[in-house]
């Protein structure tokens, strides 16, 4: 059977639920965001229909834990706000990392990576503006072509390479290159098996490399190159962004390896069937590769889009109404807004950099770390929105990135598939399901983990953290196996050991979290030696446990409310 002629593939099915119209009626799950394909799917959940239906929220139970909130919260929030003011005999060790801000405020700004985004708000929002008004103008003024839109999107995305990294774009395509036609490779027999793992491990070797001589200087190569090292554009390091890119360059390599001949004339519309559906042999060619791995809203953070899904969604475009753009966008203003409140009246960030922690009380301590904690979701969560939102106006749907707020995890897995959810999905296509999955889970983890680890950067800090992550997770694969609610579910307890196991979670959690992207080991040494070894310490962590108990409740029954409408988040 003859591949289908890409410009005259057939037209999708649509979804049964296209159609149908349902009242939507507000509730506090729309503060989580919605995904697709999120919906309950039959049989998922090991509670009955009548149990599902019944809400908590009015209970004494409930109201109690309601009434733990309106007191602990704000006093989460004043603690950090208190530890900010100039009257707080460590706020000399670290103002002088602070910057003026807004309203006579002074301004936290020294964590250098949303610095970096901050500073560049303004140009990329032009950026982007030139992008949008382009190609709705290139899709106004010629024929509407998914092969026009390919090569529409190679040529600005050439014009934006150079732009942003000027010489060293000879660089990106040289890379791009070699790892396309390696990828093309015509690979059988036992070599094949391994393939996937080969391409993986070139490319780690690539950002390793790109590490070791900080992107390569022409000069070092040849002195009659230096000339070339002048222009460097306006991101001269553009090794530092690679790693998305080296995500893009491996889905290509796999997705073609993979590819079977499609003898479904139906063209996939759901986001699993996009990713798994394999395209004809044709368009998996250079100019669509191109396409695919510099596309400009997605290039420099992305979220991480399959190539696979990338192409069907350009040969039949996904349907994004106005109304969620908006939304969306109010969304991305909101986080905004939230995370200058943050900068602006909590001094965190300068406090852990410069250690200016002397005298603090372990729950003073803790503060610290959590608030860091919520400063590195923001600063992920604000980047991943605004190029998303440009995708969206562009008319691609990538994966949503985060889609619970950080407060709101008590599952370790959960956790890691809510938290750069793209990312997840790319290393549960490519490396977790290949090894195993849940056949080997234990392998299948602690490679993934270490693979995390490794891209993030190379370092033992966030090697020590992808460890600890992969020992962590497995008591709850433990706790699912032994404890499951099928057998226990019914007793009255069930539901709150349940609690305490995830407290226990978030507390483990934290501390990888605090490990590898916030305290480092020797700072978090300096908080558990606090926590444990003072009578003031033991009390806070007794009463800190107890806080968590509650939220981790709250947690639950938020959870049940989805049921109750219908979502399944899966996390």
């Amino acid at each position: 059977m003859t591949s289908p002629n890409p410009d005259q593939l057939p037209l999708p099915v649509p979804s049964p639920s296209s159609s149908i119209s349902t009242e939507h009626k507000h509730s506090i799950t729309d503060f989580t965001i919605t995904i697709p394909g999120s919906k309950l799917r039959p049989n998922t959940s090991n509670t009955t229909a009548a149990e599902q239906s019944r809400s908590r929220w009015n209970t004494l139970e409930f109201r109690l834990y309601m009434v733990v909130f309106v007191l602990v919260v704000p006093m989460m929030v004043w603690v950090p706000i208190r530890l900010s003011r100039p009257s707080h005999h460590n706020y000399w060790n670290y103002e002088y990392r602070l910057s003026e801000g807004w309203f006579g405020y002074k301004v936290d700004n020294s964590d250098a990576q949303y610095r970096s985004f901050r500073s560049n708000l303004l140009p990329l929002l032009i950026l982007s503006s030139i992008y949008l008004i382009s190609s709705h103008l290139f899709s106004r003024l010629t024929t509407p072509s998914p092969d026009r839109r390919l090569k529409f999107i190679v040529g600005f995305s050439t014009f934006m390479i150079i732009l942003l990294h000027g010489f060293s774009s000879l660089k990106i395509f040289l890379i791009l290159s070699l790892n396309y036609y390696i990828s093309k490779l015509p690979i059988t027999g036992p070599l094949k098996r391994i393939w996937p793992a080969v391409l993986i491990v070139l490319n780690i070797g690539v950002l390793f490399v790109n590490e070791r001589n900080d992107g390569f200087r022409y000069g070092e190569l040849h002195a009659a190159l230096g000339t070339l090292d002048n222009w460097s554009g306006l991101l001269p390091r553009w090794h530092i962004s690679f790693n998305i890119t080296m995500m893009r360059m491996v889905s290509f390599g796999i997705d073609y390896l993979w590819k079977e001949q499609n003898t479904n004339q139906e063209i996939p519309t759901e986001y699993r069937k996009r990713v798994n559906t394999s395209l004809p042999s044709e368009h998996y060619s250079y100019i669509n590769y191109l396409a695919y791995c510099l596309y400009p809203p997605l290039y420099i953070a992305g979220p991480i889009i399959t190539f696979n899904d990338f192409i069907w969604q350009i040969r039949n475009p996904t349907t994004i109404s106005t109304k969620e753009k908006i939304s969306y966008g109010v969304r991305f203003l909101f986080s905004i807004l939230t995370m200058e409140s943050v900068l602006h009246t909590m001094y965190v960030v300068a406090i852990k950099d410069t250690k200016a922690w002397q005298g603090d009380s372990p729950a003073e301590m803790s503060m610290i770390g959590f608030w860091n904690l919520v400063v590195v979701w923001l600063k992920l969560l604000i980047p991943w929105r605004f190029f998303r939102l440009w995708a969206l106006s562009d008319g691609l749907d990538p994966p949503e990135n985060m889609i619970r707020c950080v407060a709101n995890n008590y599952s370790t897995l959960g956790f890691w598939r809510s938290w750069h959810r793209s990312y997840n999905l790319w290393v549960v296509r490519y490396i977790y399901i290949p090894v195993g999955g849940s056949k080997n889970t234990i392998l299948a983890t602690a490679l993934v983990f270490t693979f995390v680890a490794l891209w993030h950067d190379l370092s033992f800090k966030l090697l020590a953290w992808g460890w600890l992550v992969s020992l962590f997770i497995l008591p709850e694969l433990l706790a699912r196996k032994v404890f499951t609610a099928s057998k226990y579910g019914q007793l009255w307890y069930y539901r709150h050991i349940c609690a305490v196991g995830g407290v226990i979670n978030i507390l483990l959690m934290m501390s990888a979290n605090l490990v590898g992207f916030v305290l480092g080991l020797e700072g978090m040494k300096v908080l558990l030696v606090e926590l444990t070894s003072t009578i003031s310490g033991w009390f806070f962590m007794t009463f800190a446990s107890c806080c968590l108990f509650v939220a981790v409740q709250v947690m639950f029954e938020y959870r049940e409310e989805e049921k109750r409408r219908g979502i399944d988040r899966r996390c």
